[in-house]
């Protein structure tokens, strides 16, 4: 976890029809510029130089080479004088890491008094950019382009989102994700076709049976649950009586001991996201609310009711915010809330919202669930934090995978003195009545991945790199254009599909 053991390249490109003077002058802005972003302190992933291209054999060598380091999540390309974008065909054909083409130069501001020949022939970004561009086009590449001075915090920003982005997406290129049960009830929303998801999006999703983890849990010992409850006491609202309460402290225990076994199960398989299925619960002495919870805060994706996709999505959101200061969790639309401009939808879950998105300390309580046939677990209960946020999603439409994004505003919430669960209340862009419509249309699932940190940007740079559909819902949202862009991105895929 982290991006401390990831780099990004930057390659600049020119061409030696200006002499050795000007290739000198290439290199030496090229590292400063490296220099100036790795020391902005506005980019999460380190820059590495890796010199300036003068041919086809020179872009071709340094792409595979970017291909086969593991640490390399992606390649910044700039021109700093023109550069012939046939020489860049063959290594764009090679490369298979994220690309941001960086439209920069060196110089901030035109030197109107002293600027001869020479120093056009070398400042050529707005020339040399456009002919990279174009190659990049025309072979229906994938990729970012920033725009603005390498010294602008603004264009830095971009930058920063792309490499988490990026991050992210080097993450779930080895994800695995273990599911405890099938798909429940005749679910179709959220299941989908594994082998194109691995193939598209990384994801390798493996079934257990549930007995698997019966037997890590039966080995978890006395000593490890009263380490894991301390722990417990010292992160959330406890109260003295609770903790003279039997039933309490035994069901408290159990939810530990579920942990554990839980967590040191994920471990031991590789995995980085997990579901869960109530109809599937045999040995367990309670659904595993508590455990999904705080797995989610450290980073491993959920997904309920077998939901793997919703489980792989939040694992990538959580990896691409590391470091941010909100949070995200995996969600539920439960229950509507008409009232006027002010009509919400109430998130929950039965048990699993994640703890990072609590406004204040969560508490930690016991009750019964009707759901599961098992005895009363453990979770923990707070309202979410206020403020903007994006909602996703990502469903199989048969012939693609498409990525719902949706802008909400997370309002104050009433108590909920009878339904003890972790709930957020949100007012989905434009408003409930556009925003709710708008995401049926589009096919959206009932679980969605959660975040206050992350924007649209994000998400689209996520698409971007994936090569799925994206479609966004937010204030600018009318359903007759949306219902349009839905027909006409039908046509779009139904042709590309026809065209391969």
């Amino acid at each position: 976890m982290g991006f401390e053991n990831y780099e990004v390249w930057f390659v600049t490109g020119a061409q030696l029809l200006y002499g050795g003077d000007a290739v000198i002058a290439v290199d030496a802005h090229s590292n400063e510029i490296v220099k100036g972003l790795n020391s902005s302190g506005n980019l999460p992933v380190k820059v590495i130089y890796k010199g300036t291209v003068n041919s086809a054999r020179e872009v071709t060598d340094t792409f595979k080479a970017a291909n086969n380091e593991e640490k390399c999540i992606g390649v910044i390309t700039w021109m700093h004088t023109f550069s012939p974008a046939k020489m860049w065909i063959h290594g764009l054909q090679e490369l298979k890491k994220p690309l941001l083409h960086f439209h920069t130069q060196f110089n901030k501001e035109i030197p109107w008094e002293t600027m001869d020949m020479d120093f056009m022939n070398l400042n050529q970004s707005a020339h040399g950019d456009r002919e990279f561009g174009h190659m990049v086009t025309r072979m229906r590449k994938n990729r970012k382009v920033v725009v603005g001075h390498w010294q602008d915090a603004e264009a830095q920003a971009k930058i920063a989102v792309w490499m988490r982005v990026s991050a992210g997406w080097a993450d779930a290129q080895d994800m695995r994700i273990i599911r405890f049960g099938d798909q429940m009830n005749n679910v179709a929303v959220t299941d989908g076709d594994k082998v194109e998801a691995e193939l598209r999006l990384g994801y390798h999703v493996d079934y257990y049976p549930i007995a698997n983890l019966v037997a890590v849990l039966n080995k978890v010992t006395d000593e490890e649950i009263q380490a894991l409850v301390a722990t417990y006491e010292e992160e959330y609202t406890i109260t003295e009586a609770q903790k003279k309460d039997a039933h309490f402290v035994n069901q408290v225990k159990e939810a530990a001991r579920g942990e554990i076994a839980l967590r040191r199960f994920l471990s031991e398989k590789g995995a980085k996201a997990f579901t869960t299925n109530f109809d599937d619960l045999a040995g367990i002495d309670q659904l595993p609310g508590l455990a999904c919870q705080r797995l989610m805060a450290e980073g491993y994706g959920f997904g309920a009711e077998g939901d793997w996709k919703t489980a792989a999505l939040f694992r990538t959101m959580w990896f691409m915010g590391q470091g941010l200061p909100k949070g995200c969790s995996f969600l539920e639309d439960y229950t509507l809330n008409f009232d006027g401009e002010k009509s919400a939808i109430l998130q929950a879950h039965m048990l699993e919202v994640c703890p990072l998105i609590a406004e204040h300390k969560p508490k930690l309580e016991v009750h019964p669930l009707g759901i599961g046939g098992k005895n009363d677990p453990a979770r923990l209960v707070f309202t979410s934090k206020q403020g903007e946020g994006v909602a996703a999603t990502i469903i199989d439409m048969g012939n693609r995978f498409r990525l719902i994004v949706n802008k909400v505003d997370c309002i104050k919430s009433k108590e909920l003195p009878k339904l003890p669960v972790a709930s957020s209340l949100w007012i989905p862009q434009p408003n409930l009545e556009v925003g709710a419509a708008a995401w049926i249309l589009a096919g959206g699932t009932h679980h969605t991945s959660f975040s206050y940190d992350l924007t649209v940007e994000y998400l689209e740079d996520y698409a971007e790199i994936a090569g799925i559909e994206m479609v966004v819902i937010d204030n600018n949202t009318t359903i007759s254009e949306f219902k349009k862009e839905l027909r006409m991105n039908e046509i779009y895929y139904m042709l590309n599909k026809a065209l391969c």
